[in-house]
């Protein structure tokens, strides 16, 4: 049998993974500050007699795409957005502290701020509580500040300060929840030199055309890899004829 078949077959294999990505990334086009998942193909020798000339494919460990979103106006005083790197600090469902650049903020039943995932938003003393019957301001550095909507004038109530990260972007790995996490699993410090833009949220980094091309790519890749293994099909089929005159 042609070893070109394993080949072919690591090689449409591995298409298959990165469709997969490109898929995932295009359906996150609009969801707030989505970061592409990126991956690449590797070649990988294959070992033994005869094979010096033939290498399998392999897709290398997923990272992701931080280039920064576009930031767009909404005037929403309950959304916002990361000006440049860093990231704002949730409890995931584990109980444990995860990240995400997606600002679209709300309160819970209790008065808890959380994301729309129903991730409660850390202050620097755990998740933040919004009073009932106020407005809420989100100052740059993290503040939240609350104001009484009775027809009485009060002074604006200071309830916490949102925890703003900014860790080394090469220690992070994305979670199956969307939530990024220091590897290992230790809290990032907070950083106060990472600042938000209220009433504004982050886009998705996701390159529609780009995402499109690339997965027209994959799709002639695949094919190719399917076509090679129709020709290994061939070339045993046309052995066994030979073979058999032979006999």
């Amino acid at each position: 049998m042609d070893r070109m078949i394993y080949t072919a077959m690591s090689g449409a294999k591995q298409a298959m993974t990165q469709q997969a990505t490109v898929a995932h990334n295009l359906a996150n086009l609009t969801t707030n500050g989505f970061r592409a998942e990126t991956s690449v193909f590797r070649a990988v020798p294959v070992a033994g007699d005869g094979s010096p000339t033939r290498a399998f494919v392999v897709d290398s460990t997923p990272g992701a795409d931080f280039t920064p979103g576009v930031i767009q106006r909404t005037g929403r005083d309950l959304d916002i957005a990361v000006q440049g790197k860093g990231w704002i600090a949730v409890q995931a469902a584990d109980g444990r502290e995860a990240y995400t650049r997606n600002g679209s903020l709300q309160t819970n039943a209790n008065g808890v701020l959380q994301t729309r995932n129903g991730n409660a938003v850390l202050g620097d003393g755990g998740p933040i509580s919004i009073p009932n019957d106020t407005l809420v301001t989100v100052a740059g550095d993290g503040t939240v500040s609350t104001v009484p909507t009775g027809n009485k004038p009060a002074a604006n109530s200071t309830i916490g300060r949102i925890k703003l990260v900014n860790p080394p972007e090469q220690t992070l790995e994305r979670g199956a929840d969307g939530l990024f996490r220091v590897r290992g699993g230790a809290p990032a410090p907070a950083n106060a030199d990472v600042h938000l833009a209220s009433g504004a949220l982050e886009s998705s980094n996701v390159n529609a055309v780009d995402a499109m091309v690339n997965m027209i790519s994959l799709a002639r890749g695949f094919e190719m890899q399917m076509k090679l293994l129709q020709n290994a099909e061939g070339n045993a089929n046309k052995a066994a004829q030979l073979l058999t005159m032979q006999g």
